[in-house]
């Protein structure tokens, strides 16, 4: 059973920084593209962010540019993201992802394996 599990969330100041990880199970993490999403408290999920199989391909959202950096350790099977200079809009839980197809098009529609989701909290 393919079974993604985030880890990493927390509460952190304005500035600040964490790393979530996310750990597979059921499969193979290099045969699959790998994103991050988040949902915010009343809107909709949005992609934040996409890895390639063998990291040669990285996706961001404009709102993360510069301050998120999403990297893959295929042999411990998990995937990261670094997140650094935290803002409050920033705050959502964060899912990760892996695509049916081998593009970081940052779709829902492209997903079909979803983690459980690791909360994030960024206080002013």
């Amino acid at each position: 059973q393919l079974q993604l599990v985030e880890s990493g969330g927390g509460l952190v100041q304005l500035g600040g920084s964490l790393r979530l990880s996310c750990a597979a199970s059921g499969f193979s993490l290099n045969t699959r593209y790998i994103g991050w999403f988040r949902q915010a408290p009343g809107k909709e999920r949005e992609g934040v962010s996409c890895i390639s199989r063998f990291s040669g391909t990285t996706t961001y959202a404009d709102s993360v540019k510069g301050r998120f950096t999403i990297s893959r350790d295929n042999a411990k099977n998990t995937v990261y993201l670094q997140m650094n200079m935290l803002k409050p809009e920033d705050t959502a839980v964060y899912y990760c992802a892996a695509f049916r197809f081998l593009r970081c098009g940052l779709l829902i529609s492209d997903v079909d394996t979803w983690g459980q989701g690791t909360q994030v909290t960024v206080s002013s």
